[in-house]
């Protein structure tokens, strides 16, 4: 076609590839509805390419559900260039292209294994990644193209994803998008009048200008061949355009000679366009694969290296039109024609649609490709196999077990509608009793993830019930965790725990770690602080040599309510070292929140920031979104009221109510740093009040609610807090759990004998602990007091230390209290340098945290999921704005 109309499109298309070749890449989305062009416009802005590698993929309906189909079409040609790539990244791709890995890897490490595969490429030219009908590629190259088109803006690599509309596949919503619009009146007159047969007079060309809608291919397909009206064949009515393009195709086929038009449904079953298959699976049909020159001649299909269709709809058209045993047969021949050996996976499939009623010998294959689908991490496709297993089934009481492992795949893979109608089906087969516990506990996990409802955690506790006992207490303790940081309404959350503890069967033997945390969540819930600390203090022992990075953050956050800095730093560190050593990116953005919690608490925020980063980056990378509790508190801690809003806003957004756990805690942090003591009062009472209504509720609120009472006078009010910090004290005798109870008792009665040697150890408790911004806040108060007492010489002492350790730490509002206090006192605060890696920006900072400890520019790509070339612009920009030209540099001004 021409495309004289397309120049716009064409010239964006041209800008895309010209900013590639200079280096800074990107990726377009040329979205349309079918015969609008796509291909074409594509393939005329992309043959021209001379100097390029060119790399292209096509989706098909039948391929969608085969694990990285899209992908071995796009890489296959260029899988030998893996030999670059780091280890865990190449044993990804060999794993995924069955070279012999035997990892299970996980979606972003293909992702960064991908892009590491074109950056190898893109070293000796410019790279083009074309994807064609992108709606019809399997799930885990969509997940990958997504991550590489949103990390090659600083590369010689273009992507290019040619998008069926108006369904928006939403892996690539915010990436730039060409929209095709039909073609105006004028236009399609032109190009009728290049393409139109010379007897059509002007009444009838009006009539398919109308019926087509300035879609190219339909213009074109209705003057080739319509009727007396000026329509394609009769004039029955359509659902749409599209259905009438592709049951003009499927006409088309139909016309053809009988073994041409086997031939082209054989080609159209076969969704590479792999001509030496298509060859092998004719000759086993008995027919001459040169009939296909028929269906050429006819401009259905194109001859080549490989079989490539006009258009999708060519495809589709030919296979429907096909009659179900003429499909059958097509598949079967194209399974018996297809290596067992190398491509073991589209040979079940294709068996699969080749019998016509169950059979056991192909479930048991599919069975096996789920499991090879589940180890390259293609979870849909496994579910998919899994699905199509189930069904071939011959006994009622297996195809029913094996309907439920789809439904836990399907729930894995992010689809719970399709695993709610598995578990539906499988519930109407003879299930046995431990299929039937598995049914029902499905059907709970469904609506737990679905609706994370007080009734969808009913139902999980009730389902739990007929489980082995140690599969049993995981179910509690995954329905008990995730309540008490979403369940806020009254007496809910005790009676759950009442309920578990009635319910969750001993443990056999030696107690695994995640024994111990579910008996010691609901103790820190039902019993006396005095009985529930040991306990909870033998669960964060348990997790110091735990070997998984799964429920470590639980304990982490049980430590630091039990105020034990050490273990709590310790078990952090683990979970994040675990997760990213195990290729948990799913645990590690959780783990780097919490993470990013301790060190907020332990006034080190630069670390705070880099772990927040990191989080952010993985959740960027897998289209997540996480709650900003941790963000919230480091907020707080910092002084930041505008940041803090803006969190709370959002977070309410997310959550639909207020006063969540993090909320109450960072905002009384806040509100005491910036001497808004009533205000951070009514924050701490309010967690007391969700406590006694039996909702969970940090410990570390105790001290806030002490120092807002004792500053407005109402001692009586911190009783509660004071008697948990008391006992916590008792049975715990580490430093910050001593020195919280002695700063709370020295606040509360300042006027006792011993209140100056009270605050005195403290401080000095805490200088030997973690806690540095507790410590800096012990001076401060301690400070304040002694102003109070007219000790202003020991009281300029103790606010200037306190004043330049919170202003080095980052707590503005603190900071600031100390520096009024001390005006106070007649002494103006000694002004510190400016830091110059505050000029940075939190992914800045976090890059050259890294450098500085000697890391190179893939290894801090790896990790940030970005590419080399990507970290050494930012480094450039690190060096301009630091006024340094070296690694040597940065990391002196780092240290």
């Amino acid at each position: 076609m021409s495309f004289v109309a397309r120049r716009e499109e064409l010239r964006e298309l041209g800008d895309l590839l010209r900013s590639a070749a200079d280096g800074t890449g990107g990726a377009l989305v040329v979205a349309a509805e079918a015969g609008m062009g796509k291909s074409a416009l594509v393939d005329a802005a992309v043959g021209g390419l001379a100097g390029w590698q060119v790399l292209r993929a096509g989706g098909t309906e039948f391929e969608r559900d085969l694990p990285y189909a899209g992908l071995h079409q796009l890489c296959t040609s260029v899988i030998e260039h893996r030999a670059g790539l780091p280890p865990v990244q190449r044993s990804a791709l060999e794993s995924v292209f069955g070279l012999g890995g035997e990892t299970t890897p996980n979606p972003l490490t293909i992702g960064m294994a991908v892009l590491g595969l074109l950056l190898e490429l893109a070293q000796e030219q410019p790279v083009c990644c074309v994807v064609d009908d992108i709606q019809w590629i399997d799930e885990g190259t969509r997940q990958v193209l997504g991550f590489v088109a949103r990390r090659v803006a600083a590369e010689r690599i273009a992507v290019v994803i040619a998008e069926r509309s108006p369904a928006a596949d939403p892996a690539f919503t915010d990436l730039p998008h060409l929209l095709l619009a039909g073609l105006g009146d004028a236009d399609a007159r032109a190009l009728l009048s290049s393409t139109a047969r010379a007897d059509l007079d002007d009444e009838v060309l009006e009539r398919i200008i109308a019926e087509a809608g300035g879609n190219p291919l339909a213009l074109m397909e209705f003057s080739d061949r319509t009727g007396p009206l000026g329509l394609p064949g009769d004039d029955r009515p359509r659902a749409n355009l599209v259905d009438a393009l592709e049951e003009q195709f499927a006409r088309r086929v139909q016309a053809l000679p009988s073994d041409a038009r086997s031939l082209v449904v054989l080609a159209a079953a076969e969704p590479v366009g792999d001509l030496g298959l298509v060859r092998r699976a004719a000759h086993l049909l008995g027919l001459n694969p040169a009939e296909l020159t028929a269906a050429e001649d006819e401009g259905l299909l194109s001859l080549g290296p490989r079989l490539r269709f006009r258009h999708p709809l060519v495809r589709s058209g030919a296979y429907r039109s096909a009659t179900p045993a003429m499909r059958r047969q097509v598949h079967g021949a194209l399974a018996e024609a297809t290596e067992a050996s190398t491509d073991p996976d589209r040979r079940a499939w294709h068996r699969a649609h080749a019998v016509v009623d169950t059979d056991e010998e192909v479930a048991v294959e599919l069975v096996r490709s789920a499991g090879r689908a589940q180890g390259r991490g293609g979870i849909a496709a496994s579910a998919a196999f899994l699905e199509r297993a189930a069904l071939l089934t011959p006994d009622a009481a297996d195809q029913g077990a094996r309907l439920l492992v789809a439904a836990r795949a399907k729930l894995d893979s992010g689809a719970p509608a399709a695993a709610r109608e598995l578990v539906a089906q499988a519930e109407r087969r003879p299930l046995a009793p431990v299929d039937r516990a598995e049914a029902r506990l499905l059907r709970a996990l469904i609506e737990f993830h679905v609706a994370r409802s007080p009734e969808a955690t009913t139902a999980l506790v009730d389902a739990a019930a007929d489980l082995p006992p140690a599969r049993a207490r995981e179910t509690y303790l995954e329905a008990f965790s995730s309540s008490m940081f979403v369940d806020r309404l009254p007496g809910r959350l005790r009676q759950l725990g009442l309920r578990i503890r009635e319910q969750a069967p001993p443990w056999e033997d030696e107690p695994r770690p995640v024994d111990l945390l579910l008996e010691a969540l609901l103790d820190q819930m039902l019993v006396p602080v005095e009985q529930a600390a040991p306990t909870m203090r033998r669960a964060v022992d348990a997790f110091r040599t735990a070997t998984s990075p799964w429920w470590l953050e639980l304990a982490v956050l049980m430590a630091l309510d039990l105020g034990e800095d050490e273990a709590a730093a310790t078990l952090s560190d683990r979970q994040v070292q675990l997760a990213r050593e195990q290729g948990a990116f799913a645990v590690l953005s959780q783990a780097l929140r919490i993470h990013a919690i301790t060190r907020t608490i332990f006034g080190r925020y630069e670390e705070a920031d880099a772990s927040l980063a990191e989080a952010r980056a993985i959740d960027e990378a897998a289209g997540t979104v996480n709650m900003s509790f941790a963000e919230l508190i480091l907020a707080g801690w910092r002084g930041d009221t505008d940041r803090h809003g803006e969190l709370r806003s959002t977070m309410r957004q997310r959550i639909g109510r207020d006063e969540a756990v993090g909320e109450l805690y960072s905002t009384a942090v806040l509100r005491n740093g910036l001497t808004d003591y009533p205000a951070a009062l009514d924050f701490g009472l309010a967690s007391q009040q969700q406590e006694r209504d039996g909702s969970y509720v940090a410990w570390s609120i105790d001290s806030e609610l002490v120092e807002a009472a004792a500053r407005v006078g109402r001692p009586e009010e911190a009783a509660t807090a004071v008697a948990r910090i008391e006992a916590l004290a008792r049975t715990d005798r580490s430093n910050w759990a001593t020195a919280k109870l002695l700063l709370a008792q020295a606040l509360l009665d300042p006027a006792a004998e011993n209140t100056d040697t009270r605050y005195r150890e403290a401080i000095d408790l805490l200088a030997q602990s973690e806690v540095r911004a507790c410590y800096a806040r012990a001076r401060l108060v301690y400070g304040e007091w002694l102003r109070r007492e007219a000790r202003r010489a020991e009281a300029r002492a103790e606010l200037q230390a306190a004043h330049e350790s919170l202003t080095a730490i980052g707590a503005t509002a603190f900071a600031n209290r100390a520096a009024q206090e001390l005006i106070a006192t007649g002494q103006r605060p000694r002004r510190e340098g400016v830091n110059p890696l505050e000029l940075l920006t939190a992914q800045e900072r976090l890059i050259v945290g890294r450098v500085s400890g000697g890391a190179t520019s893939k290894e801090v790509a790896v990790a940030l999921f970005l590419s080399p070339r990507t970290i050494d612009a930012h480094l450039r920009n690190i060096y301009r704005k630091l006024g340094i030209s070296s690694r040597r540099q940065l990391r002196e001004l780092a240290l």
